[in-house]
C-alpha cells in the first residue's frame, strides 16, 4: 500500500493558523537545512522537494484556501508554482553561506606560496666526500626596483577598478525554478587586484616584479651522493597577496673517481702488488680521501684479498662517523721480464706445484661478504 502524504502544514512544521511570515521563515530555515548542495545525506533530495512542493501551496492564498477546505484533491487543475513575495533561494544561500563567515562582497585574495625552483651542480667526487660551500646562480622574479611592487610608473599610481568598484569580483544572476542563483567570479579587467594601472611600470610592465640573477652560496654537507637533494627555504619564487615565497631545491650530482668507487657510505679501490708482495708478505700504501694509509699483508696473500680500514671511508650526512674503506688485492703478474728475471722465475716455476687448483669462492662473492651484501 503507497504511503500517505504527509499534510504541508505538518511538513513545514506550522500551526494552520500560521501567518505568510510564519510559512516563509519556517521554508528558508528547512530548504538551508535540507537543500542537496549542502545536505549530502540520504533521502535529502526527496526531502527538499517535499518542502517545495509545500511551500509552493502554502506561500499561495488561492491554492491555501483551495488545501484547507478540501486538502490534496482542492489542488486538481490549479497552477503551480512559488508565491510571489517569495525573495529566490539567492537570499537563502545568501544568509548561509554568510554564516559560514563567506564574504559575497568584496574578493578574499587570500595568500599564496610562490612556485618551487630547482638548480642542478656538479661536484667533483673529493667535494662531495668533505663537503663545500658551492656559489650557484639563481634566476627568478623578485620586486621591481623601480616601481617597488606597485607595478605603476614611478610618479603615478594604481586606480580602483571600474569594472568591480574596488572588489576583485563580478557577480552574475541568474533565475532557476528554484529562484535567483548568484555566481560570483574573479574580475576579468583587474585579475582579482580590485586595481587597474593606467600607466604601467617600463621596468616591469606593470607586473610588480622583474627577473633577476642572483648569486647564493649553498653549504654543501660532507657525504653527498649522487640524487642529493638540498633544500633552501624562501628561495624560490614570490608569493601572491603577501604569500611566503617558494623553496629553492638543489639537485646534486657527483662527478666519478679516477679509481674510487662509492658502495653507500663505505669506498672501494683496487691495489696491485707485485708476486713477491704477495708470496712473503708486505706492507704496502693505500690511497684514501686523507692521503696514504698503510696496511699489512700476510704471507700468501691471493688476488681478492680485502683489507679493511675502518673509518677511511665517506662521512655520514644525518649521523657521525664514516664509512670504511675496502682495498681489494690485485696480484700483478709481469709482463716484461729480463734474461734473468725469466730464469729465475723458471726456477721458482719448477720448485712449487704447478698443478691448477679451482677457486672455492669467487671475487665478486668475497667482496659481497665485505659490504655485508
Amino acid at each position: 500500500m503507497a504511503e500517505e502524504a504527509r499534510d504541508y502544514y505538518e511538513v513545514l512544521g506550522v500551526a494552520r493558523t500560521a501567518s505568510a511570515d510564519d510559512i516563509r521563515n519556517a521554508y528558508r530555515a528547512l530548504a538551508k537545512k535540507y537543500h542537496p548542495d549542502v545536505n549530502k545525506q540520504a533521502g535529502t533530495e526527496e526531502n527538499f522537494k517535499e518542502i517545495n512542493e509545500a511551500y509552493g501551496v502554502l506561500s499561495d492564498d488561492q491554492r491555501r484556501a483551495a488545501y484547507d477546505r478540501f486538502g490534496r484533491a482542492g489542488l486538481n487543475g490549479m497552477p503551480q508554482g512559488f508565491g510571489s513575495d517569495f525573495g529566490g533561494l539567492g537570499d537563502i544561500f545568501g544568509e548561509f553561506f554568510r554564516g559560514f563567515g563567506m564574504s559575497t562582497g568584496a574578493a578574499r585574495r587570500s595568500p599564496r606560496r610562490g612556485p618551487d625552483l630547482r638548480v642542478e651542480v656538479t661536484l667533483p667526487f673529493g667535494d662531495a666526500a668533505a663537503g663545500v660551500e658551492k656559489p650557484i646562480q639563481v634566476t627568478r622574479h623578485e620586486t621591481c626596483s623601480s616601481c617597488h611592487g606597485s607595478g605603476a610608473e614611478p610618479g603615478t599610481t594604481p586606480v580602483r577598478c571600474v569594472t568591480c568598484h574596488g572588489s576583485g569580483e563580478v557577480r552574475q544572476v541568474r533565475e532557476t525554478f528554484l529562484g535567483s542563483m548568484v555566481n560570483v567570479g574573479t574580475c576579468p579587467a583587474c585579475n582579482g587586484a580590485g586595481e587597474t594601472i593606467p600607466t604601467p611600470c617600463k621596468t616591469c610592465r606593470g607586473r610588480g616584479l622583474e627577473r633577476r640573477t642572483r648569486t647564493l652560496s649553498v653549504p654543501i654537507p660532507a657525504g653527498v651522493d649522487e640524487g642529493t637533494q638540498i633544500r633552501l627555504a624562501g628561495e624560490g619564487e614570490p608569493g601572491l597577496f603577501g604569500g611566503p615565497h617558494g623553496n629553492l631545491y638543489v639537485l646534486i650530482h657527483v662527478q666519478a673517481h679516477a679509481f674510487f668507487r662509492r658502495h653507500r657510505d663505505d669506498l672501494i679501490v683496487e691495489v696491485g702488488i707485485n708476486m713477491a708482495q704477495a708470496a712473503l708478505g708486505a706492507e704496502i700504501s693505500i690511497p684514501s680521501l686523507d692521503g696514504e694509509a698503510r696496511a699489512s699483508l700476510p704471507a700468501g696473500t691471493q688476488t681478492g684479498h680485502v683489507v679493511r680500514l675502518k673509518g677511511k671511508g665517506i662521512p655520514h650526512v644525518q649521523r657521525n662517523g664514516r664509512g670504511d674503506l675496502l682495498a681489494i688485492i690485485n696480484v700483478q703478474v709481469p709482463t716484461h721480464l729480463s734474461a734473468e728475471q725469466k730464469r729465475l722465475m723458471r726456477e721458482l716455476g719448477q720448485a712449487l706445484d704447478s698443478t691448477p687448483q679451482p677457486l672455492a669462492e669467487s671475487l665478486y662473492e668475497r667482496l659481497k661478504g665485505h659490504l655485508g651484501e
